[in-house]
């Protein structure tokens, strides 16, 4: 009888470490769904906007920006300009290294920049 219970308490253990790993997995997707959705921008919105053009026009174009991988795509870009506010995105041309970022000021697109993902 011990030697069943054992087997059972070992199924179940089984059993509850496989869906902790398949939600795991789940949550997993889910992030990167997340910042694709949010921190990719296509190339031809990049080349379109200019400096000048408003801020409300230019962040109509643009997902929201918001994820955790904001803060890797501020390394190794050139100095942000004194006194603007500024976005970074990752290019969806399939090339992930490319980052492009939108700095506004006074309600103004202030600087665009592209540069490498370090």
């Amino acid at each position: 009888m011990a030697r069943r219970n054992g087997c059972v308490i070992g199924c179940l253990v089984a059993v509850v470490v496989g869906v902790g790993l398949l939600v795991l997995l789940l949550f997993g997707v889910g992030k990167i769904a997340d910042v694709a959705d949010k921190t990719l921008v296509d190339p031809k919105v990049y080349e379109a906007v200019k400096a000048g053009d408003s801020e409300t026009e230019v962040r109509g174009k643009l997902p929201s920006g918001e994820t955790f991988v904001k803060q890797a795509l501020k390394e190794g870009g050139p100095a942000v300009p004194a006194g603007s506010a500024c976005a970074w995105y990752l290019s969806d041309s399939g090339d992930t290294d490319t980052v492009f970022r939108f700095c506004f000021k006074d309600g103004k697109l202030a600087e665009k920049a592209e540069y490498r993902l370090k």
